[in-house]
């Protein structure tokens, strides 16, 4: 859930504004309620599950400024599978909001507020250290972080080339993965423009024990 949601908050800048469908629903058929939300920013419409999956990328676009309930649109497709939702409502009520329905005319109106949020770690400075927070691994270990490059070097003033410490392992503050010999720990900004911290042909996940959530410690070495 996580994932799709931070992957839907960096991805959504580089698409045109419109209607936007995003599904990532483990509680499909559950107490969760199908959504349409407006954004405050570019005239966006996400529609998906009400469980934080769009909660980031809203923030991102300004918050949420209208949104609905569609659990009872008489758009959706009937009967409505009890485990496919994608098809039978979240599809549906995106393609009759891209053809120019207002979201009061697909569901229940709903107030912004009552969307659930995403709970999320935040970065934070500890004296001479930026703490950020593990959000997630890609399958080379590779570790996103809740850190934008403003805040690294805003909170630590580093720069390109800087030796740096991270959770007592040496490494360097660089542009990409062959700016370091292999085995070496580097801070680096993924294809996200977001931080990251990897290692070199090698697995930073496993090397500094992490999981999801965990601290890291990020200091100028």
């Amino acid at each position: 859930m996580r994932l799709g949601a931070i992957t839907l908050q960096r991805t959504l800048p580089y698409a045109a504004p419109g209607v936007h469908l995003a599904v990532v629903d483990p509680e499909v058929g559950g107490h969760r309620r199908p959504i349409a939300i407006r954004v405050a920013e570019d005239d966006r419409i996400l529609v998906g599950p009400d469980n934080g999956l769009l909660w980031l990328a809203a923030q991102r676009f300004g918050g949420i400024v209208q949104a609905a309930d569609v659990s009872r649109s008489p758009y959706r497709l009937e009967p409505v599978s009890a485990t496919f939702h994608g098809r039978d409502i979240y599809a549906p009520i995106a393609a009759r909001l891209a053809a120019g329905l207002d979201l009061d005319d697909v569901g229940d109106p709903l107030e912004p507020d009552a969307v659930l949020p995403l709970a999320m770690p935040m970065a934070e400075l500890d004296g001479e250290e930026l703490v950020a927070h593990v959000l997630a691994f890609d399958r080379f270990g590779n570790v996103m972080l809740d850190l934008e490059h403003e805040e690294l070097t805003a909170g630590v003033g580093l720069k390109l080339g800087d030796q740096i410490d991270v959770n007592g392992l040496r490494g360097i503050y660089a542009s990409t993965f062959a700016d370091v010999p292999p085995g070496t720990v580097l801070l680096y900004q993924d294809a996200n423009r977001a931080m990251a911290v990897a290692i070199n042909r090698s697995s930073a996940r496993e090397a500094l024990e992490l999981v999801a959530d965990a601290p890291v410690r990020i200091r100028r070495a």
